[in-house]
């Protein structure tokens, strides 16, 4: 600025005077400072926006890590639809002709016998259960009510359908164990069916689950 003004008075042939340089001088040094000013500005926001990316970077690192556990805890509560391999298992009640003498009651299927197929899909390692499309969770109950079984307060009538999420090998070879479950029921004539499947579907638990009497314990409580 003050060398243009030097060139623009020397071309009009006048002299500067040294008051008009200070002035010019002044106003370069403002302008400095107030660029210099807006520098640290920038580098500033330029921070603070490298903290906010990191910061949002480990605040969705972490939502993630809790949407995946919610996702497990779903799959584990029996509230989400869960698909994968494992076996299904048919059971139908006898039709083997009941001799005389012989208990009519033996040859048909009750909660107690569909209880143990459900033990042993859990035991062996099965993740997700389902009977006649009724999902199996902590507050299923399977129990008979006539010729009939309520499964989540839901009445059934012979055939009865396990789906089980699992190894299909792991969970066959468990049913079919000698002296097992499956050789019991079929000595009673009871028609079982166990099928392996790459894929199974297991619905989700479509009921309401209410904790009355049941919380959380506080960490440090007694």
């Amino acid at each position: 600025m003050i060398s243009l003004q030097f060139r623009s008075v020397q071309n009009g042939g006048g002299a500067v005077t040294i008051q008009r340089v200070e002035e010019l001088t002044a106003q370069l040094k403002q302008v400095e400072d107030e660029n210099n000013s807006l520098k640290l500005q920038v580098s500033q926001l330029q921070n603070k926006l490298d903290e906010y990316e990191t910061s949002s970077s480990q605040t969705n690192t972490i939502i993630s890590s809790l949407r995946e556990q919610l996702e497990d805890v779903n799959i584990l509560a029996g509230l989400t639809d869960v698909q994968g391999p494992g076996v299904i298992v048919t059971l139908n009640d006898s039709k083997q002709e009941i001799q005389p003498g012989e208990d009519p009651s033996l040859f048909l299927i009750h909660d107690d016998d569909l209880l143990k197929v459900l033990n042993e899909l859990r035991a062996a390692g099965a993740e997700a259960v389902s009977l006649n499309e009724q999902r199996i969770v902590a507050t299923t109950e399977i129990r008979c009510v006539g010729p009939t079984v309520n499964v989540n307060s839901v009445r059934f009538a012979p055939p009865y359908v396990f789906k089980a999420i699992g190894d299909p090998d792991t969970l066959e070879a468990a049913l079919m164990l000698k002296g097992g479950v499956v050789d019991t029921l079929r000595y009673w004539g009871i028609e079982i069916s166990i099928k392996k499947a790459d894929k199974i579907i297991v619905p989700r638990y479509n009921g309401t689950l209410n904790f009355k009497y049941a919380a959380p314990v506080k960490e440090g409580a007694k």
